[in-house]
């Protein structure tokens, strides 16, 4: 199940920025990230964290439901975990990339699998970015940042 987050609570204010966060630009204000976990509360948490540092968020459980949403809504960016159900991350991220509509979505690579030679692996997949769990949010937000400023 997909979920569209927004960076304003149910009240229309804008939801408050973490502590050593920037406040929202109007260059961040309309990027979209999809974030991909089977593990809801990994997701949940990144997906919150994003939201409140100006992001929009989609989110996907498995690798095949990030491919479809992917296809369908076209994110800024999409932090994908490897071990997922239905389809993994290397796969859905070897069909992102060879896929013309999303092929130049930048994808992070988020996993709990830090084994020597994946990250090597996941950049020959198409991956841009390696980061291993357990990641702190913040350290997420900053590579998203840095992925969407070379955009």
């Amino acid at each position: 199940m997909h979920l569209q987050m927004t960076s304003q609570t149910s009240h229309g204010a804008p939801r408050p920025v973490p502590h050593g966060q920037p406040d929202q630009t109007e260059e961040r204000r309309n990027r979209l990230v999809l974030v991909v976990d089977d593990f809801d509360d990994n997701r949940s948490m990144y997906a919150v964290y994003l939201t409140y540092s100006g992001y929009d968020v989609l989110e996907a459980s498995d690798g095949r439901e990030a491919v479809e949403v992917a296809g369908a809504k076209v994110p800024d960016l999409i932090v994908m975990d490897l071990s997922l159900p239905v389809m993994d991350g290397w796969e859905a991220t070897r069909l992102l990339k060879a896929n013309e509509r999303t092929r130049h979505i930048p994808i992070i690579v988020l996993t709990g699998h830090a084994v020597a030679g994946n990250a090597r692996d996941a950049r020959k997949a198409g991956a841009d970015a390696f980061l291993a769990k357990p990641c702190l949010p913040e350290m997420l937000v900053e590579k998203v940042q840095e992925l969407l400023q070379r955009q």
